[in-house]
C-alpha cells in the first residue's frame, strides 16, 4: 500500500513517443477556450442607421456627462462623428470641448487634423489662426500653420505667418526656420534682413557668428566683415564683453584664414588676446596656436606657445599661490622669452616689455611669503630672491636694483628663528664683484653678529682666504671656535691653515687645544686622525707614537690598536728639516727619503691591544655585562684578523701559525634566560680563555687532539707518544709551542 508519498519510478527508459516543448505549447494554445467577441452588426436601411447613431450619441453624451474634463472622451466623440461624415456635428463637439479647455494643444491639433483629413483647408486655416492667437507661445501650432501654408504653396501667406510669429520673439529655432524657408526660395537678401532683425532681438555671439557664416557662404566677404565688425563694435573693448565675444573673434579670424588673409587673422587674434586675461582665454589661445603652427613664422609660433604656457601657470598659481616650483618654472619661461628676444634682435620696446614681465613674475613670487616660522617652509622660497637678484645682476645689469633685492630679502627672513647663510654669502660676493670689499665684510660681519652659524663662518673664512688675508682668517677662526668649541672640523681646518702657512708650532698648539676641550668634541676621531696624519707627514714618528699612546689610553678601541700597530710597521718620510736639506742638495722632489717601519714593534702593539681587550672582556664577565662582553669578543676577533693579515704580509709561517692558534672557534652554549628557561646560543671561544679557566683539561685535550692528528698521518706507536709526554714535562716552553700547534691544526 502507498503511504501518500509519490510512487517510485522503476522504469527510467525513454518513452517510445517523444513530445517536444513546441508541441506542448501548441496543444496548450489549442485547448484554450476562445474569447468572447461581440457580434458583428450589419445596417440594412436608414432606419437602423439612425437607430445605431442615436444609440452611440447617447453613449458618448453619457460618458461626457460623467467625465466632462476628459478630453479623450471629447476627442473620441468628435472623431466618431467625423467618421460618420457628420462634420458639422464633429465641429460642434470640438467647439463644446474647447469651451471646456481652450488651452489644450492636443485638442487644437486633433481639431485641425480632422479638418485637413476632410480637405476643409479654409476651416483648418481659421482654426490655426484662432489657435496661434490664443496660444502664441506654443511653437508647435506655429510650425503646423507654417507647414500648411507652405504645403499649399502660399509663400506670401507663409511670410505673413512668420512675421506674426516673429513679433512674439520666439526662440532661435523659429528664426532659423524662417531663414531656411527664405533660402529654399533663394531669397538671400530677405534671409540677411531676417538675420539683422534676429541679432537685434538676441545680440548673442552665436547669432552674429551664424550671420557672418551665412554671408561668407553667399560669397559676400565684405558683408561678412561688416557683420563681424559690427558685432565687435557692439560688444566693445571691456574685459567682460571681450571675454563674452571670444566666439566672434575666433569665427572672424577663421573666416579671414579661409580667405587667405593671414595678417588680418593674426591682428584679430592678437587684438582679442591683448584685452583678455591669460586665465580666461585658453580656447582662443588654442585656436591662435593652431593658426600659428599652420601659417606663422618661428618667432610668432614661439610667442604663441609662451602665451599658452603662461595660461597654464596662471591656472596652477590661482589654485595654490605658494607652489614655488611653479613660480620657478614661470620665471624661467619669462627669462627664456627675454633671451630669445635678445637673440632675435627685437626692438628695445619689446625687450623692455619682456624684462618687465620677468620682474612682474619675480615680484609676485616673492610676495608669497611662507605663513609659518619653520625653516623647512622657507627653503624653496628664499631661492626666488636669489634667482631674482642674479637675474638683475647678470641679465639687466641693474646693480643698484640687485643690492636692493638682497637687502629686502634680508629684511624678510626672520633671523631670530633661523637664517640662510647662502643669502649673506651671495650678497657679500656681489659686493666684491662690484669692488666694494668693506661693504662685503660689513654684510658678513652683520650676519655673524645677528645669527652666527657654521656655514656663515666658513663662507666668510673662504672669502678671506681667497683674498690672502690670513690674519683676518685667524681672527675669524678664533671667533668661530669661541662660538662652537666642540666643532672638530673647524679645529681641523684651522690647523690645516697653519700647516699651509708652515707655522707648525701653532698647528700643534691648535690640535692640543682642541684635544683639551672640556666640553668634548662632536667628532673627536676625525681630530685625532688629522693630528696623527700631520705628525706622520712631518716625519715625527715619536710624536705620532706618543699621540697613539694617548689615544689608546683614552679610548682603547680595537681600531685604534690596529691603526697603531700598522703605523709602527709602515715606513714614513724623514723629518721635514732633513727633507729640506736633501731637496736643497739633490733638487729631486721625487726621491724622498723614508724611515722604514719596525714589524717587531707592531707585534708588540698587537699583543698589547689583544691583552687590553682580553682584560676588558674579563671585567665585563665579572660584572655580568653580557652585551659588553660580546662586544669586546668581537673586537678581539677583529684585532686578531688584522694581526693575521699583518703576519701574512710581514711575518714568517711560524708567526702566522701562532696568531691562528689564538683565533676563536664557535661553540654552542646554554644561557640562562630566567629561573626556569634557558636558550642555546653560539659564542666565540678563545683558546687562551679556555686554558685559563681549565688548564688541566685544556692541556690534556690539546695533546689528545695532537696525537690524533699525528696518528692519522703517521700511525706512531704508543711508546713514542709516552716519550713525547715525558719530554714535554721536562721542557715547559716546547710543551706550550706544541699545544699551540695542535690547537691550530684542530681549528683548521
Amino acid at each position: 500500500m502507498q503511504d501518500g508519498r509519490a510512487p517510485r519510478v522503476k522504469n527510467r527508459a525513454p518513452a517510445g513517443i517523444q513530445i517536444t516543448a513546441e508541441q506542448l505549447l501548441r496543444e496548450a494554445q489549442e485547448r484554450q477556450e476562445s474569447q468572447f467577441k461581440a457580434p458583428k452588426q450589419r445596417v440594412e436601411d436608414f432606419e437602423e442607421l439612425h437607430e445605431y447613431r442615436g444609440r452611440k450619441r447617447k453613449e458618448f453624451e453619457e460618458r461626457i456627462r460623467r467625465t466632462r474634463g476628459s478630453l479623450k472622451e471629447w476627442t473620441s466623440y468628435a472623431s466618431w462623428e467625423a467618421s460618420q461624415g457628420e462634420f458639422d456635428r464633429s465641429r460642434s463637439v470640438y467647439e463644446r470641448a474647447l469651451d471646456v479647455d481652450a488651452r489644450s494643444v492636443q485638442l487644437w491639433l486633433s481639431y485641425t487634423e480632422m479638418e485637413l483629413k476632410a480637405r476643409n483647408v479654409q476651416h483648418a486655416r481659421n482654426l490655426f489662426d484662432r489657435a496661434v492667437t490664443l496660444l502664441p507661445r506654443i511653437d508647435q501650432l506655429w510650425y503646423k500653420y507654417v507647414y500648411l501654408e507652405e504645403l499649399l504653396e502660399n509663400v506670401p501667406g507663409v511670410r505673413q505667418v512668420f512675421e506674426r510669429w516673429m513679433k512674439w520673439e520666439p526662440d532661435d529655432k523659429a528664426w532659423q526656420a524662417y531663414i531656411k524657408m527664405e533660402e529654399r526660395y533663394n531669397e538671400a537678401d530677405r534671409a540677411s534682413a531676417i538675420y539683422e532683425r534676429w541679432v537685434q532681438v538676441r545680440p548673442e555671439p552665436r547669432v552674429w557668428v551664424k550671420w557672418g557664416k551665412f554671408e561668407e557662404d553667399r560669397q559676400r566677404a565684405d558683408k561678412a566683415r561688416e557683420v563681424f565688425q559690427t558685432a565687435l563694435e557692439f560688444f566693445g573693448d571691456e574685459e567682460e564683453q571681450v571675454e563674452k565675444a571670444q566666439a566672434v573673434f575666433a569665427a572672424f579670424a577663421k573666416m579671414e584664414t579661409r580667405l587667405k588673409e593671414y595678417e588680418r587673422a593674426r591682428v584679430i587674434y592678437k587684438f582679442a588676446l591683448s584685452r583678455l586675461p591669460r586665465s580666461r582665454s585658453s580656447s582662443l589661445y588654442a585656436a591662435f596656436t593652431k593658426f600659428e603652427k599652420q601659417h606663422g613664422t618661428r618667432s610668432s609660433l614661439e610667442a604663441t606657445v609662451l602665451g599658452k604656457r603662461r595660461i597654464q601657470y596662471e591656472e596652477e598659481l590661482a589654485h595654490d599661490g605658494r607652489n614655488y616650483d611653479v613660480w620657478f618654472d614661470y620665471a624661467r619661461l619669462e627669462e627664456g622669452a627675454l633671451r630669445a628676444a635678445h637673440e632675435d634682435g627685437e626692438s628695445s620696446s619689446a625687450i623692455e616689455e619682456a624684462t618687465a614681465r620677468v620682474r612682474e613674475v619675480y615680484e609676485r613670487a616673492v610676495g608669497q611669503v611662507p605663513p609659518g616660522k619653520e625653516k623647512r617652509h622657507w627653503r624653496r622660497y628664499i631661492f626666488l630672491w636669489l634667482d631674482y637678484a642674479l637675474f638683475e645682476e647678470i641679465e639687466t645689469k641693474e646693480y643698484e636694483r640687485t643690492r636692493q633685492i638682497y637687502q629686502t630679502a634680508l629684511k624678510v627672513v626672520p633671523h631670530k628663528q633661523f637664517t640662510f647663510a647662502k643669502l649673506w654669502i651671495l650678497f657679500a660676493k656681489f659686493e666684491i664683484r662690484r669692488l666694494r670689499l668693506p661693504e662685503a665684510r660689513k654684510v658678513l660681519g652683520a650676519g655673524i653678529g645677528l645669527c652666527p652659524k657654521p656655514a656663515l663662518f666658513q663662507g666668510y673664512i673662504d672669502l678671506e682666504v681667497d683674498l690672502r688675508e690670513f690674519d683676518r682668517v685667524r681672527m675669524l677662526y678664533e671667533k668661530y671656535l669661541e662660538y662652537d668649541p666642540t666643532n672638530a672640523p673647524a679645529w681641523i681646518k684651522f690647523a690645516e691653515l697653519e700647516t699651509t702657512l708652515q707655522d707648525f708650532p701653532r698647528t700643534r698648539a691648535i690640535y692640543e687645544l682642541a684635544i683639551a676641550q672640556p666640553q668634548g668634541l662632536s667628532m673627536p676621531e676625525l681630530l685625532w686622525k688629522s693630528y696623527i696624519d700631520f705628525e706622520i707627514e712631518e716625519g715625527e714618528r715619536e710624536h705620532a707614537r706618543a699621540l697613539y699612546e694617548r689615544l689608546v689610553a683614552k679610548s682603547g678601541h680595537h681600531k685604534v690598536w690596529i691603526s697603531f700597530a700598522l703605523f709602527e710597521a709602515e715606513p714614513i718620510k724623514v723629518s721635514r728639516a732633513i727633507r729640506e736639506e736633501a731637496e736643497a742638495e739633490d733638487e729631486d722632489e721625487e726621491n724622498v727619503p723614508v724611515v722604514p717601519g719596525d714589524p717587531g714593534l707592531a707585534r708588540q702593539v698587537f699583543g698589547r691591544g689583544y691583552k687590553y681587550l682580553k682584560g676588558e672582556t674579563s671585567k665585563a664577565n665579572e660584572r655580568n655585562l653580557e652585551d659588553d662582553a660580546t662586544k669586546y669578543k668581537k673586537a678581539r676577533q677583529d684585532l686578531l684578523e688584522a694581526w693575521k693579515a699583518f703576519e701574512e704580509e710581514h711575518g714568517t709561517e711560524v708567526d702566522v701559525l701562532k696568531v691562528r692558534a689564538m683565533m676563536p672557534t664557535p661553540k654552542k652554549v646554554r644561557r640562562q634566560i630566567d629561573e626556569f628557561n634557558q636558550e642555546e646560543v653560539w659564542e666565540m671561544v678563545f683558546p687562551d680563555d679556555l686554558r685559563e679557566s681549565n688548564p688541566g683539561s685544556f692541556k690534556f685535550m690539546a695533546m689528545a687532539q695532537a696525537w690524533k692528528a699525528r696518528g692519522s698521518l703517521l700511525a706512531p706507536p704508543v711508546s713514542n707518544g709516552n716519550s713525547s709526554m715525558t719530554h714535554d714535562g721536562e721542557n715547559e716552553e716546547e710543551e706550550e709551542a706544541s699545544s699551540n700547534d695542535d690547537v691550530t691544526m684542530e681549528a683548521s
